[in-house]
């Protein structure tokens, strides 16, 4: 139990951090926000008109196996002087209808598989901007709260130094202290003030981030509940992450179609040397008129039949074109492996973040139980004069210092954990949800 005099110093911390804080009643969910950028995020908004384009690109792919009708009219006239004829006017007007239907074009049917593949990778873009866009709320979220947290700690500091400051002058008006104390107080004072301006304008800042990524103003987010319960990380092996990231990874995905649309590539190549076979087929109608006519009036045709197309002689560029796509389905191929090796990386990565973070996290609560208990017994020390006012000021500081890290230690564990999930391709909108459920009410 602290001597009551000495009792403001660490009540100081509360009341900063209430100063650092946006009212509950005006405070946002993460689940709240993400919402709202998922329907204001420009380049998430870019990301899923480019997927939507997609879907009709691979429906242009497919017409080149349906029938197609074109229609043609055209009309003239003439006039003609012959020596003993005179002159004379010719008209002629001509309508037609022309169809074909693809019988037999390795090429096409090659063609149109290479655009169903693509959709898959227009999805697989799609997943990674929506991924990416979950990560950029959280981050800000946390950031926000972190800049707020910082804020806090650094008023509380500067509380308990305004306390001891003023001890130290009172104490040295009555000759129980010498100017030291006060001057060391008065320095710590004046860094404690200059860093609360420094906190207060990076807490502006991180609110104008996130401001800008959900398109709302004034934003507040919702602190983490107390007490703090961090998530599990699920399963607690890297080699499982990185299978998981192997099968389902939007980068892996996207290469492994890559690598399809490059064979099929190859396959459209070697077509080149195959025969095409069409249905085709007309209706025409004209009609004339005209002295050198023989019959004039209206001529109606019609014509059914199959139209074969077999190249004989290229110049090589057939050939060459094959050894093309052959090369290119081999860098698909180390490009495929490339990104899974890249992405089993950077799952690793992510994991042993998350664990190195929530150790952090538990020494960080350990070493602020222990500054607590340090600060009690300088300020105890100070009492009986075994202890000189700069100790004082070294254990505040300490304290605060601790609780500022922990705070921060405990939102990068929850981004991180969000960002694990990312580098495996497992990061979903539910995650968001799980996430939210870890906040204050």
């Amino acid at each position: 139990m602290l001597p009551k005099r000495f009792r403001p110093s660490l009540a100081a911390l509360s009341a900063g951090m209430a100063l650092g804080l946006p009212l509950a009643a005006q405070a946002q969910s993460l689940q709240e926000l993400y919402d709202a950028a998922h329907g204001y995020d420009a380049t998430y908004l870019a990301a899923r008109s480019l997927a939507d384009s997609a879907t009709y690109r691979a429906a242009q792919a497919e017409a080149l196996n349906r029938p197609t009708l074109a229609g043609s009219a055209s009309t003239n006239n003439a006039q003609n002087d012959y020596p003993r004829l005179g002159s004379s006017d010719i008209a002629s007007r001509q309508v037609s209808l022309n169809g074909r239907y693809p019988l037999f074009n390795r090429a096409n049917s090659a063609t149109i598989e290479q655009a169903r593949r693509s959709l898959e990778t227009a999805r697989a873009d799609l997943d990674t901007a929506e991924q990416d866009l979950i990560v950029r709320v959280a981050q800000a979220y946390f950031d926000v709260l972190a800049a707020q947290d910082t804020l806090g700690t650094t008023r509380a500091n500067k509380t308990a130094i305004t306390e001891t400051l003023a001890s130290a002058k009172r104490n040295f008006e009555v000759g129980t202290a010498t100017i030291t104390d006060t001057r060391e107080a008065q320095a710590r004072f004046d860094l404690a003030t200059a860093q609360e301006i420094a906190a207060d304008n990076d807490l502006r800042t991180k609110r104008i981030a996130l401001d800008q990524l959900v398109g709302r103003t004034g934003v507040a987010p919702r602190p983490l509940l107390v007490p703090v319960l961090l998530p599990d990380t699920v399963p607690a092996n890297a080699d499982e992450w990185v299978n998981v990231a192997d099968a389902q990874h939007p980068s892996v995905l996207r290469a492994r179609v890559g690598l399809d649309v490059a064979k099929l590539e190859t396959a459209k190549a070697k077509a080149a040397a195959l025969p095409t076979l069409d249905a085709v087929g007309a209706l025409g109608m004209s009609y004339s008129r005209g002295i050198t006519i023989a019959i004039p009036g209206t001529t109606k045709s019609a014509s059914l039949g199959l139209q074969m197309n077999l190249p004989l002689y290229t110049g090589g560029a057939t050939q060459n074109r094959i050894e093309e796509t052959l090369a290119l389905e081999e860098k698909s191929r180390n490009d495929l492996e490339a990104a899974r090796r890249g992405v089993a990386q950077g799952t690793r990565v992510a994991y042993f973040g998350v664990h190195s973070g929530v150790a952090q996290v538990k020494a960080l609560e350990a070493a602020e139980a222990s500054s607590k208990l340090a600060l009690e017994a300088t300020q105890l020390g100070y009492k009986v004069g075994v202890r000189v006012n700069l100790d004082v000021l070294n254990a505040q500081t300490q304290l605060f210092q601790t609780q500022r890290d922990l705070a921060k230690a405990r939102y990068d564990v929850m981004v991180g954990g969000l960002r694990l999930r990312q580098a495996s391709g497992r990061l979903t909108p539910d995650d968001v949800a799980a996430t939210n459920r870890l906040l204050q009410p």
